[in-house]
């Protein structure tokens, strides 16, 4: 399988999970600005017109987006692993409003506008409050767990770990919430996680050196 990704993208969360499910993926490298493949110079678009990361592509050709449906679906090769509740289970719903919580109110709604330059400083002052409601939200639903749906890392944590990551980058403080501080602690520390982010924070300079100097 080949995962089609930025240094310090979301596509950090299928890496994530497939070192912790103990699966090998080629991993291509995109430039998120130009779109382009530095290693090969095509362009990435005629693989994903939306120009979008990750991709994962299938050995049977097929494509699949979008990282809470890549995270579940790596997960899945590996059961033994514990990084998703099987199908059906009333578990397997928490993870998935877990997903979907954290896709849409803090990658969209918060790190999106942050980390897009296309976006206006209303757009940006907006997401930055926002992020204190998530931030809020976050530190009660994990008073009582070590992770987010219990006391197992799942592939949801993956992909929160990745906005962990990026919250200094963003100048965004977790503030008074200890259990949400030690939360992040606890998710950074993670072999998988550390091993993920020294991989990519290299290339993610290499990156934005190169694009300053085009």
């Amino acid at each position: 399988m080949k995962l089609f990704f930025s240094p310090l993208a979301a596509s950090l969360a299928p890496r994530i999970v497939a070192a912790e499910a103990g699966i090998a993926l080629e991993y291509v490298q995109v430039d998120f600005r130009t779109k382009r493949l530095p290693e090969s110079g095509g362009d990435y678009r005629d693989d994903a017109p939306l120009g979008l990361v990750p991709l994962l592509c299938l050995d049977d050709g097929t494509k699949l987006t979008e990282t809470s449906v890549i995270v579940q679906y790596l997960a899945d090769r590996s059961p033994t692993a514990g990084l998703a509740p099987p199908w059906g289970s009333r578990e397997r719903y928490e993870l998935l409003e877990w997903l979907a919580f954290i896709a849409t109110e803090l990658h969209k709604k918060v790190l999106w506008p942050i980390f897009n330059r296309s976006h206006s400083e209303d757009a940006v002052q907006f997401a930055r409050q926002a992020a204190e409601e998530v931030f809020d939200h976050l530190e009660r639903r994990l008073a009582d767990r070590a992770y987010v749906t219990g006391e197992r890392f799942s592939a949801a944590d993956a992909y929160l770990a990745w906005a962990m990551c990026l919250l200094p980058f963003g100048k965004l403080e977790l503030g008074a919430r200890p259990m949400l501080r030690a939360y992040a602690e606890r998710v950074l520390s993670r072999p998988s996680v550390q091993d993920a982010i020294a991989i990519e924070m290299p290339l993610a300079a290499a990156a934005i050196k190169r694009n300053r100097a085009s």
